[in-house]
């Protein structure tokens, strides 16, 4: 694989090498702290230093799990990080759509506005989840991790992941439906 190949490059002190890492991972790092960190204007710096915890620590990527998950571990702990030292570890924030919904695609405005209403719900009910809920909602069902990764990503059991996203998914349902009864 090509990557393989940066990788390799990058731990033998080629610059140049990691550019292409970064390409391939940044959109991956950017949803990963844009969720966990609360001010859009945080968001760069913290993605900043991602990347260069990546190119510090690229010689300790042994290629046991993705090169992915590690990064995405990498970014998931500097978001937390991030939080700790702003003593803000219960707030975050999406600046991203949320594309758990799958909506259909609209045909006239009124529809247009109906599922920009619904993608607006839903993700104002995504921020109030707590940190470790949003946290799995977002690795699981919108960067697609197994169970395995995101055990290796956050340090998590199992358990407590499928836990958290049982508890999460009824959350979201009560809150929607709360939403949607509201809005009657």
């Amino acid at each position: 694989m090509q990557e393989n190949y940066f990788i390799e490059q990058v731990k033998k002190g080629n610059t140049h090498a990691f550019k292409f890492i970064v390409a391939n991972h940044q959109k991956l790092v950017v949803h990963i702290v844009g969720r966990i960190v609360l001010e859009h204007d945080e968001i760069e710096d913290v993605c900043q230093e991602v990347f260069i915890k990546v190119f510090q620590k690229i010689t300790e990527f042994k290629g046991e799990s993705r090169f992915s998950t590690w990064i995405a571990s990498i970014a998931y702990h500097q978001s937390l990080n991030y939080l700790r030292k702003k003593r803000r570890l219960n707030e975050t924030s999406f600046d991203e759509d949320v594309s758990i919904l799958k909506i259909a695609t609209a045909v006239t405005p009124e529809e247009i506005f109906a599922n920009n209403e619904t993608k607006r719900i839903v993700k104002q009910i995504i921020e109030s989840l707590p940190l470790t809920y949003r946290t799995v909602v977002t690795l699981f069902y919108l960067e697609e991790f197994s169970y395995t990764e995101i055990v290796q990503i956050t340090g998590m059991t199992e358990g407590t992941i499928k836990s958290h996203l049982f508890r999460a998914r009824n959350l979201l349902k009560e809150k929607l439906m709360n939403s949607v009864l509201k809005e009657k």
